[in-house]
């Protein structure tokens, strides 16, 4: 019993230790696994927050790259034509020619106005003149009431537009592109990297977008052509470059110029709720829910999420991924390992129980065998010795003697015909020859070997059936027959040998498609905690067969599987109480 319970042990401990494995194999896969989907989830969305601040950033690279190329007498409303970039500030003669400047008559949903600061701090607009060409530009250029509403939005731009507020915050953002221009080859190499990757990223957009990234490449290398001729045709004038800056709430582009030796200030708000809608809907496919906020002064444009032709931070909002979020391989993998391995490990506790099984019953086979081979050979070398040695003279004593010696031999016969006959069952099946007999014919060729059987106990056969069961043809073996019928009525005689009834019941019938043989006896039954191992081979160990009736417990697992053999069946009779009744059922012919 230690030993088993010490094998039991082992294996417990052999699959407390596989599953503990698996289960930190498949933590550490599933964990690996979560890992890099969100790392996919997050290269995906980074992938699509470059391309969202790429189409942003082309489309206000187009809106700058214009405006910038305007020269900066462009933001007077009428100037002298024959004083093309020499002293357009300088005061206007009464013969000169005056010439409209093309932001008098501008109109953009993107641009609410265009303004100058002179070297005084007057801010003025070229789509709000005074005086003189206030009058002249109602005469054929603007309506009274775009001039009346352009100068309201001047007056607005008044209360938070500063000359001195706007050249700190252009001498800053100067500040910062110069500290740029002078950076390392470490941040040229980087910023190689980063162009590179555009470039990898053009390739994956539609001809569209290249064609209107190459306009906007093509526009700003026209104003930076345009602005080295105007500084080549004449020192006096310098334009700087026009920059998006936040005063405020307000969001406007501008830029610095020197005509001779004074500086203005010239430039344009922007009407912010419109360029945000504009630039937004160029991303909605990417982002829906995504939003566009101020950034402060200074930061550049390499931080994550920033725009790079405005100060201007993307706020994706929920980003949908593309990766699915429920994709597991790994888990599935996982799932199926986790059944091979309970399955295997079911099959080998199966297996493991088996052999014990087997071991069990070959243990308890030796043992009752031991016991059942004991007995009759103390008795044979006992009743030998003494009728060798002439110890017995009574004749009827001799015959009692001898008749004993004859039970034993056939008892040892039976015993080891059963133990033979299992062993050709338990091992490569031979070829038995099947015959169709009736039930009645079988019991008569049986009879006589029954009977004697019955008669050795003292106990009396009794054979009853109709007419039809009789002539009941089966399809059997008959050896297989007339052996499984001995094992029932040598169980009866064993087992009911001291019941008041002696007597063994042999009853035919017919079931369905199956002819009927049963054998009932009056003794003590089967207890109903030995019916489910009834039928095991080798069940009743050696104090069992002691205790009760001699055997080793194969006649009934003996005579089940011949039944079966035979495509029939041997079953206990469960409603009988008084006794023990067993059926052997057997394929009828009409089933054939």
């Amino acid at each position: 019993m230690k030993r088993l319970r010490y094998i039991w042990l082992i294996f417990a401990a052999c699959l407390v230790l596989v599953l503990a494995a698996m289960a930190w194999i498949s933590r550490t896969a599933i964990r690996l696994e979560r890992t890099e989907l969100k790392a996919s989830r997050r290269a995906a969305v980074q992938e699509k927050v470059r391309l969202a601040l790429w189409r942003m950033d082309s489309a206000m690279t187009a809106m700058i790259t214009r405006e910038s190329a305007r020269p900066y007498f462009a933001y007077t409303a009428f100037y002298p034509v024959g004083r093309a970039y020499t002293r357009m500030f300088a005061e206007i003669k009464p013969d000169e020619i005056l010439v409209p400047s093309t932001l008098l008559t501008y109109e953009s949903p993107s641009i609410l106005l265009h303004f100058q600061f002179d070297p005084s701090g007057r801010l003025t607009s070229p789509q709000a003149p005074r005086g003189n060409q206030r009058d002249l530009a109602e005469t054929g250029y603007l309506s009274h009431e775009r001039i009346i509403a352009a100068a309201e939005r001047l007056d607005r731009l008044k209360a938070v537009l500063k000359r001195e507020t706007l050249l700190a915050i252009l001498a800053e953002a100067d500040a910062t592109s110069a500290a740029l221009a002078a950076v390392g080859p470490i941040e040229t190499a980087r910023r190689a990297g980063t162009d590179r990757d555009r470039f990898m990223q053009q390739a994956k957009l539609s001809n569209a977008e290249r064609q209107a990234r190459n306009v906007a490449a093509r526009q700003a290398a026209r104003a930076d052509s345009l602005r080295v001729s105007r500084s080549q045709e004449t020192a006096e004038v310098s334009e700087g470059a026009l920059r998006p800056v936040w005063v405020g709430q307000v969001l406007v582009l501008a830029r610095r110029v020197r005509v001779g030796g004074d500086e203005y200030v010239q430039g344009c708000r922007l009407n912010w709720p419109h360029v945000r809608n504009w630039l937004l809907a160029g991303a909605k496919d990417l982002f829906p829910a995504a939003d566009l906020t101020p950034a402060a002064v200074g930061v550049g444009a390499d931080q994550p999420c920033m725009l790079a032709a405005l100060p201007v931070r993307l706020l994706p909002g929920e980003v949908p991924s593309d990766v699915p979020a429920n994709a597991w391989p790994i888990a599935l993998s996982l799932l199926i390992a986790w059944g091979c391995i309970l399955i295997g490990a079911a099959s080998v506790a199966l297996v493991l129980r088996g052999t014990i099984r087997l071991s069990e019953r070959r243990g308890a086979f030796v043992s009752a065998v031991t016991h059942e081979l004991r007995t009759p050979l103390t008795t044979f070398r006992l009743y030998a010795d003494m009728l060798a040695s002439g110890m017995v003279t009574d004749e009827k004593q001799r015959t009692d003697y001898l008749d004993r010696l004859r039970r034993e031999s056939e008892r040892l016969s039976h015993l080891v015909e059963n133990v033979l006959a299992y062993a050709r069952l338990s091992g490569p099946r031979s070829g038995k020859v099947f015959e169709m007999v009736g039930l009645g014919e079988i019991v008569a060729r049986s009879r006589d070997r029954l009977a004697a059987r019955t008669e050795q106990a003292g106990m009396t056969l009794v054979v009853s059936a109709d007419e039809t069961p009789m002539q009941t043809r089966v399809r059997v073996n008959v050896s297989s027959v007339e052996q499984i019928l001995l094992n029932l009525v040598d169980n009866a005689c064993r087992y009911a040998a001291r019941s008041d009834k002696r007597r063994v019941h042999l009853e035919l019938d017919r079931r369905g498609r199956y002819g009927l043989i049963r054998i009932r006896d009056h003794g003590p039954g089967v207890a109903t905690a030995e019916i489910k191992r009834l039928f095991r081979p080798f069940h009743k160990p050696a104090h069992e067969a002691a205790r009760s009736a001699p055997g080793v417990g194969l006649g009934l697992a003996l005579s089940r599987q011949l039944a079966r053999d035979m495509n029939g069946d041997l079953r206990l009779d469960k409603q009988v109480k008084d006794g023990a009744c067993f059926e052997l059922l057997l394929p009828a012919e009409s089933d054939l």
